[in-house]
């Protein structure tokens, strides 16, 4: 163990590079996949914790890739630019109330379709929005951030709404509605604090008025009619359909994939657009990721890591609630911060595990990995996501150390705030 423990360690730490890094275009499901094949030819991971891994991951993978392709679908057929732009002509030239109405519609795609969802599918029409409206570069990056932001900010109140949620969810077996009961409040909690401190943060680089005349109708955005008809309707649906699975202890993904299949399936006949550029974006990669990752994680804290998050988690309950929930919540949010949130969130279920009485840690856990992320910008993939977006598509360039400067201004009251809520509503 005493060898194993550093060897695991290291294994974990090149995994990691080589999913942030990605060395010759590897992608993230492959660059995992490595480091789990390395555990395992090193004894730190066996076999049969393959079988374990995999039995804890694949509710969470699945639902989260059929969550992203049912965004990807209604993306294309106009849904969310129809909403971004029924907001901006909504605002009436007021660009202060189109930047908290963008935050706004950010927090409920993140609710629906999940941080990676919002990143996805909002940003790109956020930035021609406000390119169209005439808004110069220093005027376009408080809507950017704001943006980038929520995507993680307010993915706490569904199971849905995050993997970090699904994973944790699935981990305890929490239902829909018993995780939803627990999380709307502290949610509803980030969004108010995060449209507080982003507006105070970007209050002076916001223009008084756009004219909203450079911008089209919402009704031009809509592509395929029958699909943006039927985006309310299924959305409602599946939630519905999540609650009373929860009730019967009924996976997610057993309710999620088969009903985006049926989704696609209508897309795919109705031809009115590209489902092969749906299947090409889809998130497969996060497939091989979710079990590589965790491979690697398990076997780190076989070694012992867990173990030692847990003895730190149980000497910081002795300081009693509220500060041991905000204390915990912040190194889970750190640990985000520092090694990404998915096998954060991963180590942190494993080490509550351990605890014999954990209360409400394993919400904490999973606040800590929704906020955390923001402090860097390898904190999430659906930072990683956003920014990689930004470049790609307008050349927008965010600097580390900028990020990092909000980062840390803005989402360290959000996320104490939040924890704050956790307890006390």
């Amino acid at each position: 163990m005493q060898i194993l423990f550093p060897a695991s360690v290291a294994i974990f730490a090149f995994t990691l590079f080589l999913v942030l890094k990605r060395p010759w275009n590897l992608g993230i499901g492959y660059s995992a996949l490595i480091g789990a094949g390395v555990a395992v030819v090193l004894g730190i991971t066996s076999l049969s914790d393959i079988i374990i891994v995999w039995n804890i991951v694949w509710n969470a993978t699945f639902t989260f890739v059929a969550i992203i392709i049912a965004s990807l679908v209604f993306d294309e057929a106009g849904f969310f630019e129809y909403l971004a732009l029924k907001i901006a002509h909504y605002s009436r030239g007021d660009a202060r109330k189109l930047f908290i109405l963008i935050i706004l519609l950010g927090s409920g795609i993140s609710a629906v379709f999940a941080n990676d969802g919002t990143a996805l599918v909002l940003t790109p029409i956020v930035i021609a929005i406000v390119y169209r409206s005439g808004f110069n570069k220093k005027q376009i990056i408080p809507f950017i951030m704001a943006t980038g932001f929520i995507a993680d900010t307010a993915s706490i109140p569904l199971t849905i709404s995050n993997l970090v949620n699904i994973i944790s969810a699935s981990y305890f077996s929490i239902p829909f509605l018993v995780y939803a009961i627990k999380m709307i409040l502290p949610d509803i909690v980030s969004i108010a604090a995060t449209v507080l401190f982003l507006w105070l943060y970007y209050r002076h680089q916001i223009p008084d008025r756009f004219d909203t005349k450079l911008l089209e109708k919402p009704e031009t955005a809509i592509r395929d009619p029958l699909l943006f008809k039927l985006a309310f309707p299924v959305i409602a649906t599946l939630v519905v359909l999540y609650s009373i699975g929860g009730i019967f202890d009924i996976p997610i993904a057993l309710i999620a994939v088969p009903g985006v299949a049926a989704l696609f399936i209508v897309a795919r006949v109705h031809g009115f657009i590209d489902t092969n550029s749906i299947i090409r974006e889809a998130p497969w990669q996060i497939v091989i990721f979710s079990l590589g990752m965790y491979i690697v994680v398990f076997g780190m804290g076989a070694q012992g890591f867990t173990q030692y998050v847990a003895d730190l988690l149980i000497a910081i309950a002795r300081l009693g609630n509220p500060v041991s929930t905000v204390f915990s919540g912040l190194i889970f949010g750190f640990m985000a911060a520092i090694m990404n949130n998915l096998p954060s969130v991963m180590i942190g279920n494993l080490a509550i595990a351990r605890i014999s009485d954990p209360g409400i840690l394993v919400y904490a856990n999973v606040i800590g990995n929704d906020i955390g992320p923001k402090f860097t910008p390898i904190g999430s993939l659906a930072t990683l996501l956003w920014l990689y977006s930004l470049k790609r598509k307008r050349g927008i360039v965010i600097s580390a150390r900028s990020y990092m400067k909000v980062g840390f201004i803005i989402a360290t009251p959000v996320l104490i705030i939040t924890l704050l809520a956790l307890v006390l509503l």
